[in-house]
């Protein structure tokens, strides 16, 4: 097996005066001043520093017993792009907190489109078989209304693979871990200066724990219902994770943190907006994209910004990672985040024992308890993280445990959470709080899935092979799902290892996943609900 290798912090780019994109060959040189527009600057980006976290918890009962850009050149015209090596501007600017220095991400690889010449439209070629799907407006194959761009786009996400590895390593080198709100800012501000590079219009939207993003991307047809887009920028790993374990590419993988989730899913779907405005095409209808800084922790604020969105969306999109062989996801487990807090009473551990009551010991027996209480079919506990007590000679007089909790139905959370609330404590003078703190319901599986089918057929125009299936953990498409509304999840990088030490993206993926995206938003969807579903 090869060593590991840091992934090069100034790798060319092709570029052009916006976004993300990867060299192809090089056409012969210019007479013109259009060469001018090959070249763009990557500045490094900026971090601020700090520590800040916030949730928003629920009380259920308590119960007492007795960016700068580097760009793409090209023209819908061509398909020769120049190779151009970015240059760098001042360096990033650095801070402490309380870790110690923040790790910023170099020099940025965005991928932005050259302005499109009115010109030729993309080649035209031979498709494999596909079954006609009927869209909304007569249309009788997936791609009829754009004849020649599955060739078009396949072509051109092969070149841009490049520039998109670049881009998420940078992204994962801006460490964002969920409740660090100046890092998380400073990834969303990296975030929107790459997608408002493609053609966006982008509103921060402040969060306790960080800000929100709402982007915007006209479609041709502006009466048409938008299409939703969720992801989000926070991750599961702590600030300064980079010391030990850098983001490295190797035997054909991209690892570090948060690459796969979802780093790798924002750097694709900016690559596919640059390849649509490369090609001169918009996407058929209005896309709106909703980056929440919370999704780690339940989307405890960030759920207001998607709820709003969904309403007359015609479907939702989901950026998280797909099943490891790539397979689409269906549905959704439910999910909960539970504090479970005990208060006791201090005493001396040797002299006064018998006047204290025990928070530590009244939790362990809780945690016995709910454990039974959570054996119900279709339900799963983690107690995820402990704490409690000062010292050894004191007893302890307060405790508290972090559960999460993952159910297949509906019913078997409803049932789970009742159970929950009426928990009473087992020793006289203690004291027992449930929290909600953050609550996703189910996505079930349906039996017709006319999303799935459409973006199956999209696939197999491509050359690709995709299905779905239903995944075991939760995220912001529960919302939707839960809802009815059609939903699909698993649109982000192909890999493996979220929250774990072994994340990595599969960077020959890359290419496959940014042009199905890109088909996904430039044809016209079929009718994905009867005419009484609105």
């Amino acid at each position: 097996m090869a060593a590991a290798t840091p992934v090069p912090t100034t790798a060319p780019v092709a570029v052009a005066a916006g976004a993300i994109t990867a060299p192809a060959a090089p056409t012969p040189a210019a007479t013109t001043g259009s060469a001018a527009a090959s070249t763009a600057t990557a500045s490094a980006a900026t971090v601020s520093t700090a520590t800040a976290s916030a949730d928003s918890t629920t009380t259920v009962t308590t119960t007492t017993a007795g960016a700068t850009t580097a760009a793409v050149t090209a023209t819908a015209a061509t398909t020769a792009f120049t190779p151009v090596e970015p240059t760098r501007t001042a360096g990033a600017a650095t801070g402490t907190a309380a870790s110690g220095t923040v790790r910023t991400g170099t020099a940025r690889t965005t991928l932005a489109p050259a302005a499109p010449t009115p010109a030729a439209a993309p080649p035209t070629a031979a498709t494999p078989h596909t079954p006609a799907v009927p869209d909304s407006e007569g249309q009788t194959g997936p791609t009829a209304a754009l004849p020649g761009l599955p060739q078009a786009l396949s072509t051109r996400a092969r070149t841009l693979a490049g520039a998109v590895r670049r881009r998420c390593a940078d992204l994962a080198r801006i460490e964002s871990p969920s409740g660090d709100a100046p890092r998380l800012d400073a990834l969303a501000e990296e975030l929107a200066a790459g997608f408002r590079a493609t053609g966006a219009t982008v509103q921060r939207e402040p969060g306790p724990a960080g800000d929100h993003l709402v982007l915007q991307w006209e479609g041709r047809d502006e009466s048409l219902p938008h299409l939703l887009v969720v992801g989000h920028h926070d991750t599961v790993w702590p600030a300064g994770i980079l010391t030990d374990w850098p983001v490295t590419e190797q035997d054909g993988t991209l690892s570090g943190p948060g690459v796969v989730d979802m780093k790798g899913g924002l750097a694709i779907l900016e690559g596919a907006f640059a390849l649509l405005a490369d090609l001169g095409q918009r996407p058929h209808r209005t896309v709106r994209l909703v980056v929440v800084s919370d999704e780690e922790v339940g989307s405890p604020d960030g759920r207001r910004l998607v709820e709003r969105q969904l309403r007359d969306a015609a479907a939702v999109l989901g950026l998280e990672p797909p099943h490891p062989d790539g397979r689409l996801k269906t549905a959704r487990r439910g999910s909960t985040r539970v504090r479970l807090t005990v208060t006791g009473r201090e005493a001396h551990a040797g002299n006064d024992a018998a006047d204290g009551v025990s928070a530590v010991d009244e939790l362990v027996d809780q945690l016995v308890a709910v454990r039974g209480l959570t054996s119900l079919p279709g339900t799963e506990l983690n107690a995820g993280r402990i704490s409690g007590g000062s010292r050894a000679n004191v007893v302890a007089g307060r405790a508290e445990a972090e559960l999460g909790l993952r159910f297949s139905t509906t019913e078997a959370q409803r049932r789970t959470l009742d159970n929950l609330a009426r928990l009473t404590a087992l020793r006289p003078g203690a004291r027992v709080r449930t929290e909600v703190l953050s609550s996703r319901p189910a996505w079930p599986e349906r039996s017709a899935n006319p999303l799935l089918r459409h973006v199956r057929s999209l696939a197999a125009v491509l050359g690709q092979q995709l299905d779905g299936g239903p995944a075991g953990g939760a995220g912001d498409t529960n919302l939707p799902g839960s809802r009815g509304l059609p939903t699909l999840d698993g649109f982000g990088a192909v890999g493996g290892g979220a929250h774990a030490r072994h994340e990595h993206i599969r960077i020959d993926q890359l290419a496959p996943r940014i042009a199905l995206l890109a088909a996904l938003l430039a044809v016209p969807l079929p009718r994905l609900r009867d005419r009484s579903e609105g």
